[in-house]
């Protein structure tokens, strides 16, 4: 999916920098969260299971016209095959769940409830699930192929694409998910490891996908667009590799509500067009972000802590039960590395909800994080900011004081609520280049605000030619000790201008920042720059469409 300037230039850098840039594979990414084994279809050592086909291949009718057929038809450990075709799936529409099963989210026009399922296409490109009423052409922009969902309660409900609702070891390789979009009782998710939404316990244990495509082509306004492209909650142990997104008002990829244990992958991925290329609210533990590219979207990236939304709070990178990283020989486990953050500068992204906060023009921002890494990373052309790091100050449902100081923030009332300061971050030999361009005052390469007294973020090794604010924290090198809040002090112009960047507060006299003009989604790429799975036959017993570990040709 990386161009090959762009893979050159990673690796360049890598070695450079003296660094080992790990390879994409699925069995690498297991070995490296170092949890329990993610079940990882492409690397089946020995295949097992039934296999059931779906549409037609090469003159060879499969057993099902539908992937929810083939679905209920399954049993843990089956394959499911899914020949090229637009397949306008309809689980939520004809047999529409009742009000309490959309609050959990569990519906979607394939709905997969089974573990160990392996659900995979033929080809990443033209095996499409698509969420345009059954006349429209291959995921239509028009306004009126959009297919609103049922109605449910009085309200139309929106759909999910493909969902997986409670189910172990479910794997979703090499095929498109497209135009599925919310509404009233939520949806807009295209492919959702879903654990039981809002039960804050793990109910999804292992997942993996790799090899897809997730977009919209159509935007309606806030309550009809694409909200993520890929999603985990209340889920851990996953791995996402080679992934597309674009065109989500929220995310292009989102890891959330895993009780700071979310052990997850995410690996030579593409997020652009979106609010955020990638959003996670206290995800902690073991996570790694590597070898990806996070370009025009509004912001690259936003970590976020907060009370109201997947709790517990904060985001904590810490390594479980006190152990060391094997990349980062520190406590921290949550680690960005080897990925590209350019561009990011599309105030006219699809924007909702707290995901509209991002700022525009910023690679990358840690709000309210703690004990995060990021490392051998390239920030370039992002005009406001290269990275930021900043608090969260969560108002949307204010706790009481104990509660806030309990989960590590400090609360302060009013319009701030809870305030949870950036804490332990370790940003090391990243390169910027480029940033900044928009010279407003605090505007550049690296930008710094806490409010209160908090365990000191350090800046190793960076390459920041285009200016960090407060100048100052390139200088503090050392990953000990403790510092006191600079909102009001240095930081008093960073503090106002990510407030007027993002919307939130009142401009300074002569700040000049993007306006939104009109949403403009981004055209999907060609299919020569989204590879499909080399072998979609690859651990698969032998089947009408598989021959000793290979697909047909005839």
């Amino acid at each position: 999916m990386m161009t090959g300037e762009i893979m050159r230039e990673r690796l360049t850098n890598g070695l450079r920098r003296g660094v080992t840039v790990v390879g994409g594979g699925l069995a690498t990414a297991a070995l490296i969260i170092g949890g329990t084994a993610v079940s990882s279809s492409a690397n089946a050592a020995h295949a097992t299971g039934h296999v059931l086909l779906v549409g037609s291949y090469k003159g060879h009718a499969g057993g099902y016209s539908t992937i929810q057929a083939a679905v209920d038809a399954a049993q843990a450990g089956d394959w499911i095959l899914v020949a090229p075709g637009v397949y306008h799936e309809k689980a939520d529409l004809t047999d529409t769940p009742s009000e309490s099963l959309y609050e959990q989210g569990a519906f979607g026009a394939v709905l997969i409830t089974k573990p160990g399922i392996h659900l995979r296409g033929l080809n990443r490109n033209s095996v499409v699930v698509d969420g345009t009423k059954s006349s429209a052409a291959k995921c239509s922009s028009s306004a009126g192929d959009q297919q609103a969902g049922p109605t449910v309660g009085g309200r139309v409900a929106g759909r999910n694409g493909i969902v997986v609702f409670g189910a172990d070891n479910v794997s979703i390789d090499n095929l498109t998910v497209c135009n599925f979009l919310d509404g009233a009782h939520g949806g807009g998710n295209q492919i959702w490891w879903n654990g039981h939404e809002g039960t804050s316990t793990i109910g999804i244990h292992g997942y993996e996908g790799s090899y897809l495509n997730t977009t919209t082509t159509y935007f309606g306004g806030d309550s009809h667009a694409g909200t993520y492209g890929i999603f985990s909650s209340d889920a851990a142990n996953g791995v996402w590799s080679k992934v597309y997104a674009s065109n989500m008002n929220d995310s292009g990829a989102y890891i959330g509500a895993c009780q700071q244990a979310c052990n997850a992958v995410i690996d030579s991925s593409w997020f652009e067009g979106s609010a955020l290329g990638y959003s996670g609210t206290n995800s902690g533990g073991t996570i790694i972000i590597k070898n990806n590219r996070f370009n025009n979207n509004a912001d690259g990236f936003d970590s976020n802590s907060q009370v109201a939304g997947d709790p517990p709070p904060p985001q904590n990178g810490a390594c479980p039960n006190g152990g060391t990283s094997p990349i980062t020989k520190t406590h921290s486990c949550w680690v960005v590395m080897n990925n590209i953050f350019e561009n990011n500068n599309n105030v006219n992204a699809p924007r909702a909800g707290s995901a509209s906060e991002g700022p525009p023009g910023t690679g990358m921002t840690i709000a309210g994080g703690t004990n995060d890494t990021v490392m051998n990373n390239i920030f370039r052309g992002n005009k406001a900011w290269g990275l930021l790091i900043v608090p969260f100050p969560d108002d949307g449902t204010p706790p009481t004081p104990t509660a806030c100081a309990n989960s590590g923030g400090v609360y302060a009332g009013g319009s701030l609520g809870c305030v949870y300061d950036p804490k332990n971050i370790t940003v090391k030999n990243n390169t910027f280049s480029n940033n900044g361009t928009l010279k407003n005052p605090s505007n550049g390469d690296i930008g710094e605000l806490t409010l209160n007294s908090h365990p000191t973020n350090c800046y190793i090794g960076n390459k920041t030619p285009d200016g960090v604010f407060p100048a100052g924290i390139s200088k503090v090198t050392k990953c000990t000790g403790t510092t006191g809040g600079n909102a009001f002090g240095a930081g008093m112009n960073l503090y106002f201008h990510v407030l007027c960047d993002t919307g939130l507060g009142d401009c300074p006299a002569g700040a000049h920042y993007p306006v939104f003009t009109g949403v403009k989604l981004t055209p999907m790429p060609p299919a020569s720059k989204l590879a499909s799975m080399p072998n979609p036959c690859l651990g698969v017993p032998s089947n009408a469409w598989c021959k000793a570990g290979k697909l047909i040709t005839k």
